[in-house]
């Protein structure tokens, strides 16, 4: 590529200049770029960095046969964020694409107008297929990349390195030239206003401040017991749980929610769909209840909102449940919700310690044209 002007809505993509010095320095010095981004990043990031970047850093992306444009409002000229390529693999047609946007020019679509439009150019120049690398824990990136046209691919196993030397997954979104430059169609829609709720029970999206609670429900002896193999994840599991959450949902793997008293905003349980036959129109969903929620009706509730989200928006054709033979209260909330049981799946679960026989599992399942029942009393 060569270090021409780009045209991106409400930006203009360009060559850096010296006196984007001060404004670069302080969107790279910002907490969120400074995490979501690679650990060479100066930390902190002064302006002196920024003029080594702006003479040195940025000629040398485009030597190297990437390229390193300032993100500028169209209007004013002033440096809102940057964008590039780099990791150019000639011989395969293949380069990595990456932007940041300074806090004070978020939620205007910047990123995802930017990573179009540079997307554009790169196939314009020749390239075959672009990717976005992103942590899991960065949903608004996920969110750009999704609008831009990028397809979720999968998992770079410790392909990022953090500041302390430790290193993290990074989810691979990828656009090849010949893809349509439209939104990705998502698997899992996002909620309506946010949940789903009957004025006694609401559903939202799982986020990192229900972790304390996510994990007391989820080392309770009962609820261990009705794991697929019973033993209690670590405070850390569920830490990583709850961070993503929103990542898991948007690749169309599964919705985590929590579960709330509609009254109090209290989070009471959890309950997830898990997507786990895309292609033949099915998922499973599982649920629990901490104590004090029991014996309310809640779960029903919870399983009646869900299964109706799955058939509805979603737009499943088939969603199915497995209890455990000896958990008749469990089996007694699908019969409620309007579930219907399907027989006994035998051996089904791995066995619980080494040498015990694998536990049977009774099937449930609910389709579209069954009848939903009335909410319980």
């Amino acid at each position: 590529m060569t270090p021409e002007v780009i045209g991106a809505g409400p930006v203009r993509l360009r060559p850096f200049r010296p006196d984007d010095a001060e404004d670069l320095a302080a969107g790279r010095d910002d907490p969120v770029n400074l995490r979501f981004n690679p650990v060479g990043m100066p930390h902190p990031y002064t302006v002196a960095d920024a003029h080594w970047w702006i003479s040195e850093g940025a000629p040398a992306a485009w030597r190297s046969g990437g390229a390193a444009y300032a993100i500028v409002d169209s209007g004013t000229d002033r440096l809102v964020g940057g964008a590039g390529l780099s990791q150019v693999v000639p011989g395969r047609g293949q380069a990595e694409l990456g932007y940041w946007v300074a806090p004070r020019a978020r939620r205007r679509g910047i990123a995802t107008a930017t990573t179009r439009a540079l997307a554009a150019a790169a196939f314009q120049a020749g390239l075959a297929r672009l990717e976005l690398l992103i942590r899991a824990e960065n949903p608004a990136s996920q969110r750009v990349a999704l609008a831009a046209g990028f397809h979720p691919e999968g998992v770079r196993r410790s392909a990022g390195l953090d500041r302390d030397g430790s290193r993290y997954d990074l989810l691979a979104w990828v656009r090849l030239a010949d893809d349509p430059p439209d939104p990705v169609p998502r698997l899992l829609p996002d909620l309506p206003d946010g949940r789903l709720t009957d004025k006694v029970v609401t559903l939202r999206r799982l986020a990192p401040a229900d972790a304390e609670a996510l994990h007391r429900l989820h080392t309770r002896p009962e609820v261990v017991a009705t794991r697929v193999r019973p033993v209690p994840p670590t405070r850390a599991d569920i830490d990583r749980r709850c961070a993503v959450a929103e990542s898991e949902w948007l690749t169309g793997r599964a919705a985590d929610f929590a579960l709330c008293d509609a009254a109090t905003g209290t989070m009471v349980g959890g309950c997830a769909l898990v997507h786990d036959e895309p292609a033949t129109g099915q998922a499973m969903i599982g649920y629990s209840l901490l104590p004090e929620a029991r014996g309310r009706g809640l779960a029903t509730r919870a399983v009646r909102l869900l299964a109706g989200w799955a058939c509805g928006p979603v737009g499943l054709a088939r969603v199915w449940a497995g209890t455990a033979t000896w958990n008749t209260a469990s089996q007694r909330v699908l019969d409620r919700a309007g579930f219907h049981r399907e027989g006994v799946m035998r051996a089904r679960l791995p066995a619980p310690t080494p040498g015990a026989p694998r536990p049977d599992t009774v099937l449930w399942s609910f389709l579209p044209t069954d009848p939903h029942p009335l909410p319980p009393r």
